[in-house]
């Protein structure tokens, strides 16, 4: 039996309790968590915004240790560091044919079907495929990646969803080239991440903005040059005036609201790039009229998983880490035990904070 964090069903607060966990079965790997971040996914997933099946063990961003594998698993062994993948891409579907291996068909399937049980007998099924927030979890082997030597286990858990999110939103979604101007909207955890991906890829200037003053510091010691407290007046006069009365080059909205995306979007530059990260709920509706579409010729476009192969960009980031150019320990803001997710949760909600990081 492992301690997990249970949402019994949306709306729910989480109860602290014990699941029972199979050995692996073939192509499967046991992994004892180190930490695991709590994200706004989880957040959402919790309150409905987004869809789960309950009873469910939430938490998808985390790191740990191989105990034990399953028959045919090759790419790890008991003892293993590793990072765990909550979308993990089929290579054999549609999408993953194309190269879009964010958008895979199947990245989903592991969360549609028990993989635990209660004392009851109830199954549980794992939050995102992953489960992170429990002391172990069961996953399928491509839902790993070995981490690189180098990196702390703890922070690790990081590169599994905000890190590379937001890493990736910048490098490639939005391809940002140096001495290009960017302007992030919402600084949680993916928001400064993606401060922190500006600041490598040479980007300048680099303005944040947020609804809570308290995140200026949190800003500028992730890389921005410029804090905005959001004011649907002021932002974007004050953005343009910034960059040479242009607007953006690159805005990046993380928070997944119909206000933020519009006013990232009014913030960027005649021909410039939106890239829409964050995730919001399906009655945030986003207008934009004909004449404006066409006069500011401006790209709109969606941001999954920061458009990333994580088998191939976490190695990257565990050498930006290496070098010292990204910074995982400045991200996490307050570290937790399982019980005070909840807490996490409502500081969450209050935009208060930045990455909450449940450590086992």
């Amino acid at each position: 039996m492992v301690r997990a964090a249970l949402l019994t069903a949306v709306g729910a607060p989480l109860e602290l309790t014990e699941i029972e966990l199979p050995e692996p079965g073939p192509g499967q790997v046991r992994v004892r968590l180190a930490a695991a971040g709590v994200c706004h996914s989880d957040l959402s997933l919790s309150n409905g915004t987004l869809r789960t099946a309950t009873p469910t063990v939430l938490g998808h961003e985390g790191a740990g240790t191989v105990t034990a594998v399953g028959e045919g698993v090759n790419s790890v062994r008991p003892g293993d560091a590793v990072v765990l993948n909550w979308a993990p891409a089929c290579g054999a579907c549609h999408l993953c044919g194309l190269g879009e291996p964010w958008l895979c068909e199947r990245a989903a399937d592991a969360s549609t079907a028990t993989y635990g049980s209660l004392a009851d007998g109830t199954g549980v099924y794992p939050g995102l495929g992953v489960a992170a927030f429990a002391e172990e979890t069961v996953v399928a082997e491509r839902a790993l990646v070995p981490l690189p030597a180098g990196v702390p286990l703890t922070s690790a858990a990081l590169l599994g969803c905000a890190v590379l999110t937001g890493y990736g939103a910048v490098h490639n979604a939005a391809r940002v080239r140096a001495g290009e101007s960017v302007v992030v909207y919402g600084l949680g955890g993916v928001g400064l991440a993606t401060l922190q991906a500006a600041r490598i890829a040479g980007a300048g200037p680099i303005i944040a903005v947020d609804v809570s003053p308290e995140k200026e510091e949190l800003a500028l010691r992730h890389g921005a040059t410029d804090f905005l407290l959001a004011d649907d007046r002021t932002t974007g006069k004050a953005v343009r005036k910034l960059t040479g009365g242009h607007g953006a080059d690159h805005a990046f909205e993380c928070v997944g609201r119909a206000d933020t995306i519009r006013a990232a979007w009014s913030a960027t530059r005649r021909g410039g790039r939106t890239t829409v990260v964050g995730i919001g709920g399906k009655e945030e509706m986003v207008s934009f009229s004909a004449l404006e579409i066409f006069y500011f010729a401006r790209t709109l476009t969606a941001c999954v998983y920061g458009n990333s192969d994580p088998a191939k960009d976490i190695p990257v980031l565990a050498e930006h880490v290496r070098a010292g150019r990204l910074d995982l320990e400045a991200l996490i803001t307050d570290r937790i035990a399982l019980e005070e997710i909840p807490d996490a949760f409502a500081r969450m909600a209050q935009g208060r904070g930045g990455r909450s990081l449940v450590v086992f």
